[in-house]
């Protein structure tokens, strides 16, 4: 026997790793996504909306020329008169913009949170698939959020950049551009505001039997109309001001509002606004997390 022959099987032998080192490599391998489980769920979000990612573009861009190039043509030109809001004298335009760019972000919200959601747990079935692996309840839950959010992201950003350009071409003095910006944050908060409690309810569902056409026409319609989109709140009668009052769109609206008109400070009410939609987004993720865990482990 030569010394190769004889070095052989003890070479072969020593190659194979042990057991404790493969539990160490598949508990490495394990820990990998446990830390980065919700960028991979959201990765997941965001690849998915591919399929439809030129209806997200012209959306986001569509959107902000129809409203505002209407309201500039139509509504705008019957009322020549300045709105007056809070004491404050601005053009109809300057005062509605803010709340359509807050309305984008709900609408994308109320999408992004109902139907793919359903299909998740019903339809497709990938968030089994997800709680299989190492992936926990809570990273699948904040990797939807993080998706749906990245989307309002876009559509708020878009919408700005549309507006900016367009007041600095009729109105350059009307806006505040120091804080306006603001809006856009502003925006995807409001979104999550409406749209987390909303994925918490369609988490919930074990079939579809019209209930998110019910959240559309009895919710986000009469908020959408009733939380002085077009006009202030306090002309409505007191019986219907209440709906804004408990509106998410109302709130930011009147954020964006503040901020595009660079009042932020002499607004008390702004951190009431604040944490009235903050309370919204944390309180919905917060159930959110409870039903996605208690669904998921049947």
């Amino acid at each position: 026997m030569t010394p190769a022959d004889d070095a052989g099987p003890r070479a072969s032998v020593s190659t194979h790793p042990t057991l404790e080192e493969l539990r160490a490599e598949a508990m490495e391998w394990g820990r990998k996504p446990r830390r980065r489980g919700l960028w991979y769920v959201t990765e997941h979000m965001l690849r998915a909306m591919r399929a439809y990612g030129w209806t997200i573009i012209v959306g986001a861009l569509g959107q902000p020329i129809l409203y505002l190039l209407g309201l500039a043509v139509g509504l705008a030109a019957l009322i020549q008169a300045p709105v007056d809001d809070r004491g404050m004298e601005v053009p109809y335009l300057v005062f509605v913009a803010p709340a359509l760019l807050m309305t984008s972000a709900i609408a994308v919200a109320s999408e992004e949170f109902t139907y793919p959601v359903m299909a998740g747990f019903k339809w497709r079935r990938y968030f089994y698939g997800f709680n299989a692996s190492a992936l926990s309840s809570p990273q699948i839950a904040g990797g939807v959020v993080t998706g749906g959010a990245a989307r309002m992201g876009v559509t708020v950003v878009l919408y700005y950049l549309f507006i900016w350009i367009f007041f600095a071409w009729l109105y350059p003095d009307a806006t505040s551009p120091g804080t306006a910006w603001l809006m856009m944050p502003i925006g995807v908060l409001a979104g999550l505001s409406f749209g987390i409690p909303l994925m918490a309810y369609a988490a919930s569902i074990e079939d579809d039997k019209g209930q998110f056409a019910l959240v559309q026409r009895f919710i986000f319609m009469p908020m959408f109309l009733f939380s002085g989109t077009f006009y202030p709140l306090a002309n409505l009668p007191l019986w219907l001001q209440w709906i804004g009052w408990i509106s998410p769109l109302w709130h930011a609206t009147e954020l964006g509002r503040t901020v595009t008109y660079g009042s932020w400070a002499a607004e008390p009410l702004s951190w009431v606004h604040l944490l009235y939609l903050l309370a919204l987004t944390i309180g919905g993720f917060v159930a959110a997390r409870r039903v996605f865990t208690k669904r998921l482990a049947k």
